[in-house]
């Protein structure tokens, strides 16, 4: 990561991007495009997913480190390439606790993701708690962060002789995890003297807690570049609307931007953030929403199969995700607006993708297996998956892919994680 950030810094058209996702066919994904670019996997957790209490996965840093590492390993790829991360490291899973036990909570999830070997973390905590005032003042938000900080690095004093110190991202225009969730207006670029600012006031914060050495391993900053998501739209990536804040990389500490909320920004658009030093590129939607494109298409190819097979029961993968999405609403009815029939359409083909947090449930789970299997029986005519799955019908016409359902959804990830390798300086294969 220093490395990157360096040669960025200095020119070089070269970026990384961490795959924000604990779903196990994106990371097996993730893992496949790293091998084949011959590059790191970068992949980050958020509070939410992975805490001590185990987040929506079912688990703790450990137990997810532990996992992505024996994945790695299985697939060949060495474990000095894998680079582990902390996003929205901080107060947002228990936002709605008073400010202090959300803190011991947060405090106890950096330690542990520390002492799981996580190597990047994003400090953030610009969410207020349920007895805080609703706008939070700057410099409430840096002590916050250098409390956290603290935490982490008392957790390296316990860290066997020689393990890495970790880096860290701070900033306060943060967007919340996973998208907007009103669909408003164009968010407007972070400004350069607001960035100045920042580093001021989380300077001080963390001199203050004694973070002298932490402070020259914060490599990122994360800003506004004027890109957001929503349930329907997507905010396109405009050079000149953030060409002062391009130009005004601060010298001092010597970081790069980290751009969230850069889901289904265009390939141009991403090598132009990478460019222009928005240099960490953060992505999970769209690539929990490129694995929901291949099982809506599967299942669709499936029907079409078995429709008349009384012998065979098809899976009812739709059927099952929209039960779970209606029997526990939580995780999509704050960011969805509409009609009975708008938000029927929201919960399956959002660019939002809340059903992303629904896929481990057992009864879903079920049907995807069954999904899987059904076809790796049958197998998938050429001719249905060129309407249902185009890009990967070219692929197994060129013989760069097997007609395998399994082959069929990774393909259809890492074409997403392709646009980010090549903005990321990966060479064109």
């Amino acid at each position: 990561m220093r490395s990157v950030v360096q040669r960025n810094r200095g020119g070089g058209a070269v970026g990384s991007y961490a795959v924000c996702s604990a779903h196990p066919a994106v990371i097996d994904a993730a893992i496949q495009q790293a091998l084949e670019d011959g590059t790191c996997l970068h992949v980050e957790s958020t509070s939410s997913q992975v805490n001590q209490f185990g987040g929506y996965t079912g688990m703790t840093p450990q137990q997810f480190a532990d996992a992505i590492r024996v994945a790695a390993a299985s697939a060949g790829l060495p474990a000095g390439r894998v680079l582990l991360g902390a996003d929205h490291l901080g107060l947002f899973a228990w936002r709605s606790e008073p400010l202090a036990t959300a803190m011991a909570k947060a405090c106890d999830l950096a330690r542990l993701c520390v002492h799981a070997g996580y190597q990047k973390i994003h400090l953030d905590t610009s969410i207020p708690c349920g007895d805080d005032v609703k706008s939070l003042d700057e410099k409430a938000v840096a002590e916050r962060a250098a409390t956290l900080c603290r935490a982490a690095e008392d957790a390296c004093e316990e860290m066997p002789t020689g393990s890495p110190r970790p880096l860290y991202v701070i900033g306060t225009e943060v967007p919340p995890p996973g998208g907007e969730v009103a669909e408003g207006e164009c968010p407007a670029p972070t400004m350069v003297e607001d960035v100045y600012r920042t580093l001021d006031i989380f300077r001080s914060a963390f001199r203050a807690h004694g973070l002298f050495a932490a402070w020259e391993n914060v490599v990122g900053l994360v800003v506004q570049p004027a890109v957001e998501f929503g349930d329907t739209r997507v905010f396109d990536y405009d050079r000149q609307k953030v060409h002062a804040l391009s130009a005004g990389l601060p010298a001092s500490p010597a970081l790069v931007y980290e751009a969230h909320s850069t889901d289904y920004q265009a390939p141009a658009a991403l090598a132009e953030m990478v460019e222009d030093h928005f240099a960490i590129l953060k992505v999970g939607p769209w690539l929990t929403s490129a694995y929901r494109e291949a099982i809506f298409a599967l299942s669709g190819i499936e029907r079409e199969i078995l429709g008349h097979k009384r012998k065979v029961r098809s899976s009812q993968v739709r059927e099952a995700l929209e039960f779970e999405m209606l029997r526990n609403p939580a995780y999509w009815r704050s960011y969805y607006r509409g009609d009975d029939d708008e938000l029927r359409l929201s919960r399956a083909f959002s660019f939002s993708d809340r059903c992303r947090y629904y896929w481990p449930q057992p009864s879903v789970q079920e049907e995807v297996k069954r999904l899987l299997h059904n076809l790796d029986l049958f197998s998938c005519p050429l001719t249905m998956l060129s309407q249902y799955l185009p890009i990967e019908y070219d692929a197994i016409r060129q013989g760069a892919l097997e007609n395998h359902a399994a082959a069929l959804i990774g393909h259809h990830i890492r074409r997403v994680l392709r646009f980010y390798g090549a903005a990321c300086g990966v060479p064109a294969g």
